[in-house]
């Protein structure tokens, strides 16, 4: 069984051939799977070196020409021309990819035909270069749309000069170099107007019900999820080339609009809306939806820690079978990258957007910047039992501005309304790469496959609070497609449970589990179709609410099939 694969973007090399390719379907109601015989394909290597180097200076920019897909620096430094001629240069451009704040205008993304050109441009020209670095080869399984924004690196971008940071902190281009989605993978967006003459949403987007909220905010989370990629001009979203239907939010005892996406056949509806009332009508429905092969993401909400201290739950997000969303931050890597001081509170420092923090904002005890931050409880959003998974959320970009022609703008608050769409684009993803994919499996492969954020001393206030930890879209689909390429091999890892339940299936030769433990009442049954493996490291502890059941199934391949007939 074949996975869908864009086989330029999977080989993710600058030049290679194909004499001759053989594409086989499988009859099949609703999808077909391909598989691709090839005949003197050439071997999907990178010659080129990929580097990061940051120059001294913030006004530094080397001048090129370009031809034939090769760059010629023109400039007046001689040392560097000298240099640089010596050398065939595909890329030589400036990213906000891995800067910190303090380098954020000194970082340039190169590809050269010589690794040795970043020694020679460090050794020759120090009063131009302060560092260079080297990306491991495994690291360039990337693809990135040409309207990726300022955070671009590999291509040129042709879309919005928006920096889009927080896509690289998902990794989210590890993730599209599988899939950017499929037009017959549909996203439901609950929500706002959708502005289906826009350039992103032309050609790919049907109003189902029309919503009665003002323009702007549809637009911002229909965006995020899908938003066409890849077409020169506006934004990307997560999940490209699905498909969009849109209607209303509310009905909060029935759900009438989400059934009836179901009904149409949608496979994951976004909700970024909420409400404290527990409706069991409202929970039959979704539950109604999952058996019908929809996955339901829904925004956690928006209270701060103190005036819920982790208690307060909103609905849908807190119903059984939904995946619920909250907000982490993304930006700095350490709480001093973004030291900040309050003008009206005698300069008192605080950081703001640290990397893998649940709030907003953090201050010190004293005042002390030497010691841990504390997060401020009133910069949080909601954090409960409830929550799956984490999401960022400060300086997203508000893509319904753009459609009402108010020009570029970012979130400057956590709202989870923003992530939510992240984690339904991300499951878009999964869907669009293998369309079996059962349902139960989705939640699972989200969190054992999260960023981990336990060990950051300011979230251990918040802890059992915040789900698996933060969205990784990269790891998310690369297991999803590990997991179900037969010739494959899948790895689970660096994770701990004590609760959920994860039933997991596999087609690949074998899946791994390393350094992972499931314990307490953690729920782990995996299927495989031949062989698993537990390395050193992996703990399966389960108390009584908690079980770790394995089996091995040569037939699993036919339940595939016979789901895909169901449909």
């Amino acid at each position: 069984m074949g996975i869908q694969t864009d086989i330029m973007r999977y080989c993710n090399v600058q030049h290679f051939i194909i004499r001759h390719f053989i594409l086989y379907l499988l009859p099949m109601k609703k999808w077909c799977f391909a598989f691709l015989a090839l005949v003197g394909l050439t071997t999907c290597a990178q010659t080129e070196v990929w580097a990061y180097l940051r120059a001294r200076d913030t006004l530094f920019e080397p001048d090129f020409s370009f031809r034939e897909s090769v760059l010629t620096y023109t400039g007046t430094d001689i040392k560097l021309k000298t240099i640089l001629e010596k050398y065939t240069i595909s890329t030589f451009k400036k990213t906000y990819r891995t800067a910190t704040k303090e380098h954020l205008k000194k970082t340039f993304f190169i590809r050269a035909s010589d690794p040795q050109i970043v020694q020679e441009l460090l050794e020759q020209t120090p009063h131009l270069f302060e560092f260079g670095e080297i990306i491991a080869p495994e690291d360039h399984h990337i693809f990135e749309p040409n309207d990726y924004g300022l955070t671009s690196t590999v291509g040129e971008n042709l879309g919005l000069q928006a920096r889009l940071d927080y896509y690289d902190f998902i990794d989210l281009p590890k993730a599209w170099y599988y899939t950017t989605g499929h037009p017959d993978v549909i996203i439901g967006i609950s929500d706002g107007l959708i502005d289906t003459t826009d350039v992103d949403f032309q050609n790919k987007t049907r109003v189902i019900r029309r919503s009665g909220k003002a323009r702007g905010h549809g637009d911002s989370v229909a965006a995020t999820a899908a938003a066409k990629g890849n077409n020169g001009a506006g934004f990307v979203g997560v999940c490209s080339d699905c498909s969009i239907y849109g209607t209303t939010y509310g009905n909060f005892k029935t759900l009438s609009q989400l059934v009836e996406l179901s009904n149409l056949g949608v496979q994951v509806i976004n909700c970024s809306w909420g409400s404290k009332t527990y409706y069991q009508t409202a929970q039959d429905a979704i539950n109604e939806m999952f058996e019908n092969g929809t996955v339901i993401v829904a925004a956690a909400h928006n209270k701060p820690w103190q005036e819920t201290n982790g208690e307060v739950f909103y609905y849908p997000a807190s119903y059984d079978n939904v995946i619920s969303v909250s907000s982490v931050m993304h930006r700095y890597e350490k709480p001093l990258d973004n030291l900040l001081f309050e003008k009206e509170k005698n300069s008192k420092p605080y950081v703001e957007n640290i990397r893998g923090y649940v709030g907003r904002t953090a201050g010190f005890t004293n005042d002390d910047t030497t010691t841990d931050p504390y997060i401020y409880p009133i910069s949080t959003k909601i954090l409960n039992t409830a929550v799956d998974i984490l999401g960022p959320a400060v300086g997203l970009l508000r893509y319904g501005e753009i459609t009402k022609g108010a020009g570029i703008d970012y979130s400057l608050y956590s709202q989870t309304s923003g992530v939510t769409p992240m984690v339904s684009g991300t499951v878009g993803l999964m869907f669009s790469l293998y369309p079996c994919l059962p349902v139960t499996m989705v939640d699972p492969i989200l969190k054992v496959t999260a960023t981990n954020i336990d060990s950051i001393p300011a979230n251990k206030r918040f802890a059992g609070k915040y789900g698996a930890g933060s969205l990784n879209a990269g790891r998310a689909v690369k297991l999803t497609h590990d997991l179900f390429a037969t010739d494959g091999e899948a790895v689970i890892q660096n994770q701990h449970f004590t609760r959920w339940v994860f039933p997991l299936q596999t087609l690949s030769r074998k899946l791994t589990f390393k350094n992972q433990t499931f314990t307490d009442a953690a729920q782990l049954t995996v299927t495989a179709k031949h062989k698993i493996i537990l390395e050193p490291g992996t703990s399966l502890r389960p108390n009584e609410e908690g079980k770790s059941h394995f089996y091995i199934d040569s037939d699993l391949e036919k339940q595939c099939d016979l789901r895909l007939r169901a449909k």
